[in-house]
């Protein structure tokens, strides 16, 4: 029920055409840009436009919490201030809603916003919300999770637990805990089921990616378009160690797709069994178990895009 304060406020902006907006915070989300929102929102965001409130998330997944609470109160826009994690935390609430989700990367690596052009300038990105235009991306199911870039298993979800205990963030950071994993880490077996047919890859990783990069403009899935309704399923066949200098320089060049080491599948629904039981969505990490039920669900998410 709507308290005299929240009625009143509706009928302010219905008066004067203004739309609500909810900026969600991640206080200690990447590199630490994120304090300066207030700032931002004073100077560069359009009031005559929109009204706006502001919420700390306090815990992890205390976005979804938030974002799913702005959607109920029919929020025109919530934005997403923090890095990857932070984002698809948001966007989790506002699956399925009418309330369309804007993005102020604040993290080290902004998979999503970099995906779909959203200025990595704080300012630019804060004035994107004024004339940008709404438009819906597809979203992905992986058992009961949702994302919406790129989520994975294998060597990159060992990276994302490792880098979660190695207690400094930045892409620096992960660059260093990769090159102390790599050297290690062995190329295991997958079953991939796409309708009804089972195959078996042995891979170094595979990651499922709606979005097209795992974020600094590393590109897993160069052509993946998350517009279309079909999950990219790339896939990092084992390698020789002294190929690694050329998959990573086609990964940042976005050209990996071109790699005799990568085999991209592309499919609506898929299973994949694993002999581990870790995973990663958009770089955090999680456990999954050995299975794995992965479905597309299209344009079921809202987005401020330039």
């Amino acid at each position: 029920m709507l308290s005299k304060h929240d009625f009143l406020t509706d009928q302010k902006r219905a008066m004067n055409n203004t739309k609500k907006v909810c900026f969600i915070v991640n206080p200690i989300s990447g590199i630490g840009r994120q304090k300066v929102i207030e700032k931002l929102i004073d100077e560069h965001l359009d009031r005559t436009i929109f009204d706006y409130e502001i919420a700390y998330t306090k815990a992890a997944k205390h976005a979804i919490e938030l974002s799913k609470e702005a959607a109920s109160r029919n929020i025109d826009v919530v934005v997403a201030v923090g890095g990857d994690g932070s984002v698809n935390e948001t966007a989790k609430g506002l699956v399925g809603s009418n309330t369309a989700m804007a993005i102020i990367p604040t993290g080290s690596g902004n998979g999503l916003a970099r995906h779909l052009n959203i200025p990595l300038n704080l300012k630019k990105a804060m004035k994107l919300i004024n004339n940008g235009k709404e438009t819906r991306i597809d979203s992905i199911q992986l058992n009961n999770e949702t994302f919406v870039n790129v989520a994975g298993i294998g060597f990159d979800a060992h990276i994302g637990w490792q880098f979660a205990k190695y207690g400094k963030r930045g892409f620096s950071s992960y660059i260093k805990v990769i090159m102390r994993e790599f050297p290690k880490y062995k190329a295991q077996d997958f079953e991939i089921i796409i309708e009804g047919k089972s195959i078996i890859k042995n891979a170094y990783l595979i990651s499922f990616a709606n979005g097209s990069q795992w974020g600094n403009n590393a590109h897993i899935a160069p052509n993946a378009d998350i517009r279309d309704g079909i999950l990219d399923i790339a896939i990092l066949k084992d390698f020789k160690i002294f190929s690694a200098l050329s998959i990573g320089y086609k990964l940042f060049k976005k050209t990996l797709h071109e790699s005799a080491h990568l085999e991209i599948l592309k499919a609506k629904e898929v299973i994949v069994k694993q002999k581990g039981n870790i995973a990663h969505i958009d770089g955090e990490p999680l456990e999954v178990g050995n299975e794995l039920k992965i479905k597309v669900n299209p344009l079921s998410l809202k987005v401020i895009v330039p």
